[in-house]
């Protein structure tokens, strides 16, 4: 693939992924019962991790791009859309940026939720993987990665803590069978 294309696949691969949060954006005002704002720590060393994915001088966006990271670069992206699609129709109106529960906060445990208790997060790991696949260099994508493990460790904790604080027991039982958002992380 010559290196013209990089910069559009790339951007396709994010548009597609995209669609559903505004697709399926929460309409109307919400009653939040409670937010925690230590997540957008974790938000912000997200946001690093993507920024070094993409950080390249010329040479690196001009080199051609490998037919088998092209292939492996979709392949990343297409779990991801698969992860974003569904978990964000499951989530509905309880989806937010923000760590937070609605007044009437259900537990989602269907769907994309019975796989990760995180979907949202998986999706962004795997998409982060394909920006690596197409584009990642070294020693910029290691890094990368450290981070983003760091930031969403770090929103994953406070969401579970969240809904353990609403959901106690029913939280617990569903915490311990299903992996955070990667299957070795629990």
């Amino acid at each position: 693939m010559s290196p013209q294309y990089k910069g559009l696949t790339l951007l396709l691969i994010w548009v597609v992924w995209v669609m559903p949060f505004a697709l399926f954006l929460p309409k109307g005002k919400r009653e939040v019962a409670k937010t925690d704002r230590r997540a957008m720590w974790g938000v912000i060393l997200e946001s690093l991790a993507y920024f070094l994915i993409y950080l390249h001088g010329p040479d690196a966006w001009a080199s051609p791009l490998e037919p088998w990271r092209f292939g492996l670069g979709l392949a990343c992206a297409a779990v991801a859309w698969g992860f974003s699609w569904t978990s964000i129709r499951q989530l509905g109106p309880q989806w937010r940026i923000q760590a937070g529960l609605n007044q009437d906060h259900k537990l989602v445990t269907t769907g994309a939720y019975r796989v990760v208790r995180h979907p949202i997060y998986a999706s962004m790991l795997w998409m982060l993987l394909a920006g690596i696949s197409i584009v990642g260099t070294l020693p910029l994508w290691p890094v990368a990665v450290a981070l983003f493990v760091l930031g969403t460790e770090i929103r994953a904790h406070v969401e579970d803590s969240l809904l353990r604080e609403r959901f106690g027991e029913e939280f617990e039982t569903w915490k311990r069978r299903t992996p955070a958002y990667f299957p070795p992380i629990r």
